[in-house]
């Protein structure tokens, strides 16, 4: 267990949190939450003792092991993948290293004896460690993360690979507790996936950030929340949170209620003159002067904007037989695509397959090998990018918005301030005074994002808009996207998000062609699922009925008795999996509970599949 005390720390005259005390236990997915600013990046370091507490103690065993992964990591450049990856002190870690090392140098000299030595030394040192199970993993996390170059260097990697490859370092070390600040940044829904399914069983504590809601709400069984330098702690996941937060914060209101009325009865009190002993007067006016100084956390209500936009013509954006490549790398074949008042359009595909490159092509800030775009006249386009705007420091975040505008006009002609709109994007009257050197990267995003908005566009382009957008930023951008009269369209692998804001996909292959369709992307996930699932089964027939036939061979008694009872079995199998998954959502809030049933699930998965292998083993038998 790791225990948490007294624990402060503040930058310059902002207090992140204070006095903050709180513990995690075996077995626990904790999901930390607060809006960008709060300090959660800071609270992950300090737990990790990468940045020191101002005041406070952080207790755990001397051999607990702690790993943590930054939300912006860095590699050593002189470093190749491989050594990165398999970077770390602990001794499985070494040997593991030294293996791969060694299987690599043996690609590149197969016929050396010297190296075919060393393998065979690595491999008893593998054996000696029984190290072949974690290395079973390390590759499975490899493979499912994408990563494949190993001996590149790590200085020669884009961001997002750097990203990846600091993931993959994270959950190949043996810890304790795992820290991960924004995992899903930069991964693909593939990889996005099979990571909510490899922590969800992972040995270890974990403690993360994330904006991705989907992924909060299926791996975490604890809640973290930072809000003004207090720690909330919520039992369940992401959404028995949000419940839990409402009645917080319905109590705190009633709470000041019941305060201000007090408060507003003691000064009465006091103004009426009436006559008491000079103590108990004394003491009184004491109580009231320690009354007004009491504050509340409670939630101040959000302006309403009726938004509006640049008027927009019937002709939108129109792409036709566009073409674009990188060297031998097709982006886009033969693309024809149509962009219509009202359009709600969300962007996805595997990293890498074009995706914003179409967003730069449709903004006409890159030119196709051939094709035509067509933009209409009355198009204002407001491009939120990936890259993040450089922002100068010495600013203040008030004259940064009213170098675009002072003011803004709704739909109804009303007058939105520029001040209004940056307490509606959460930034406070008294906070909009603050020079931006003081804002957190997360902070410096929002505050960019309100830019473009600001810009009062009809056509938006987000790409990747979610990457370090808090929660209640998030859901601040969706209710603003639910009210824009404009065209919305998205980059995003946030489930959550395009389920909330978009209606029709386009969809990249990877390989230059894109499709759509019209519905959301749980929708279209599912579709997908359903279709993997049945070209499986076909191929598996296809496979058996191409099969040559062997050698008749003849069914023993038991094999017979097996054959009866085996449909049973799979169906049981089947209907305890069925119930263990219920099971684990119903006990999202008891983390002990949880984790045994996850256990039993991979038992009981492992069970049907060998079931399942054995099924095929006779049923061939049978067919003879």
């Amino acid at each position: 267990m790791l225990s948490i005390e007294n624990t402060s720390k503040s930058f310059g005259d902002k207090t992140l949190f204070q006095a903050i005390t709180c513990h995690i236990t075996r077995g626990e997915r904790i999901g930390l939450i607060g809006v960008n600013g709060t300090g959660k990046s800071t609270f992950l370091k300090v737990i990790a003792r990468i940045e020191p507490a101002d005041q406070g103690e952080i207790h755990h065993a001397n051999d607990y092991r702690i790993q943590y992964l930054s939300q912006d990591p860095s590699l050593d450049p002189n470093l190749t993948v491989m050594e990165q990856i398999y970077y770390g002190d602990a001794a499985i870690m070494k040997v593991m290293r030294n293996y791969e090392e060694t299987l690599l140098q043996l690609q590149q000299n197969p016929e050396s004896e010297k190296v075919q030595n060393n393998l065979l030394a690595a491999q008893q040192e593998m054996d000696r460690l029984g190290a072949w199970e974690a290395n079973t993993t390390a590759k499975t996390i490899l493979t499912k993360l994408g990563i494949t170059d190993f001996d590149k260097p790590t200085a020669t990697l884009s961001g997002g690979q750097k990203k990846r490859v600091a993931l993959a370092n994270a959950l190949i070390q043996p810890a304790d507790l795992l820290i991960l600040d924004e995992p899903t940044n930069h991964l693909d829904h593939a990889a996005i996936e099979w990571l909510e399914k490899y922590l969800q069983t992972y040995p270890g504590s974990l403690l993360l950030v994330t904006h991705d809601r989907y992924f909060l709400n299926r791996v975490t069984n604890r809640i973290f929340e930072l809000d003004r330098g207090n720690l909330y702690t919520y039992e369940g996941n992401y959404e028995l949170f949000l419940d839990k937060k409402a009645e917080r914060e319905e109590l705190e209101k009633s709470e000041e209620i019941k305060h201000q009325n007090t408060l507003r009865r003691e000064l009465a009190w006091l103004r009426s003159g009436v006559k008491a002993r000079s103590t108990k007067q004394k003491a009184r006016i004491d109580r009231v002067q320690a009354m007004k100084g009491k504050t509340f956390n409670t939630k101040q209500e959000q302006l309403e904007v009726p938004v509006g936009s640049s008027r927009l013509g019937n002709k939108v954006i129109e792409l036709k037989q566009v073409h674009k490549s990188f060297g031998n790398k097709k982006i886009l074949s033969n693309v024809n695509q149509l962009l219509i008042p009202g359009d709600r359009v969300g962007i996805v595909g595997p990293n890498g397959s074009g995706k914003t490159t179409f967003l730069h092509i449709m903004a006409q800030r890159l030119i196709p090998d051939a094709g035509e775009v067509i933009v209409g006249d009355t198009v204002k386009i407001g491009y939120y990018t990936q890259g993040e705007e450089e922002l100068d420091g010495e600013q203040r975040i008030i004259d940064y918005i009213k170098e675009i505008a002072d003011v803004i006009y709704t739909k109804d002609g009303s007058v939105i301030t520029a001040e209004q709109m940056l307490e509606h994007f959460l930034f406070s009257r008294k906070q909009q005074w603050t020079y931006i050197r003081k804002l957190s990267g997360g902070e410096k995003r929002r505050l960019y994002l309100l830019k473009v908005l600001m810009q009062e566009p009809n056509v938006l382009f987000l790409d990747e808009p979610t990457n370090d957008l808090d929660t209640q930023t998030l859901s601040v951008l969706e209710e603003y996207l639910d009210r824009f009269p404009g065209v919305v369209v998205t980059v995003s692998h946030d489930r959550y998000f395009l389920d909330r804001v978009v209606d029709r996909l386009i969809i990249f292959d990877g390989k230059g062609n894109i499709t759509s369709y019209h519905s959301n992307y749980s929708d279209f996930l599912a579709q997908q699922e359903k279709a993997e699932t049945a070209t499986k089964a076909e191929e598996k027939t296809k496979i058996v009925k191409q099969s040559p036939r062997p050698q008749k061979k003849k069914l023993s008694y038991m094999d017979k008795k097996e054959w009866d009872e085996i449909e049973d079995v799979i169906a049981s199998l089947e209907e305890k999996l069925e119930t263990i998954k219920n099971d684990i959502v119903e006990a999202g809030s008891d983390s002990e509970k949880v984790q045994k049933l996850y256990e039993e699930q991979m038992s009981v998965e492992q069970a049907l599949n060998k079931k399942m292998d054995r099924w095929e083993e006779l049923s061939l038998l049978i067919e003879e």
